[in-house]
């Protein structure tokens, strides 16, 4: 795939990951995530976004981020309520910085310990600050954490086996 195609789907992907959770969170109950705990019915694709954040900044820049959060949050005031538009936008600007504090002196390790690193801080700077704000409470914290996490989880696997198979077909 032509890089520029790759950039613009990833950020597609990412712009449309940030409204649809709040969609979600606005519109469907509180899902089991497993272990006993529920969370908002967007964490999953939360955990998504968190994800593809990463891959929007090896792809398209940093800035490039700034301007997707924007977007999505844009977007998720026509799909959501304002208060949760918002509690998300504050939520994914202060994950984003958390996110790149760990992300970018851990790239040069290798992409998957990055990825789980700051997605790690990540996911939880954007849960507290997310249900603070959205809903005056941390009632859904273990939830939130729990979800997200199985969402790197799988993406982390899909990365690892994604690479191993483009290192064969190169070799």
């Amino acid at each position: 795939m032509k890089s520029w195609m790759k950039a613009t789907a990833v950020l597609a992907g990412y712009i449309a990951t940030i409204p649809v959770a709040n969609w979600l969170v606005a519109h469907v109950d509180p899902q089991p995530v497993g272990l006993g705990y529920v969370a908002p019915a967007g964490v999953y694709m939360v955990g998504l976004v968190l994800v593809l954040r990463d891959a929007v900044r090896e792809t398209v820049g940093r800035p490039a981020v700034a301007v997707a959060i924007a977007a999505g949050a844009v977007l998720s005031f026509w799909l959501a309520t304002p208060a949760l538009a918002f509690a998300s936008a504050a939520a994914f600007a202060l994950s984003e910085t958390a996110d790149s504090l760990v992300y970018e002196p851990l790239r040069k390790r290798g992409r998957l310990t990055a990825v789980a690193a700051s997605n790690a801080v990540g996911l939880v700077a954007d849960s507290l600050l997310f249900l603070w704000l959205a809903f005056g409470s941390f009632t859904y914290l273990p939830g939130q954490l729990l979800g997200k996490a199985w969402m790197t989880l799988a993406a982390l696997a899909v990365i690892a086996v994604w690479r191993s198979r483009r290192k064969a077909v190169a070799a």
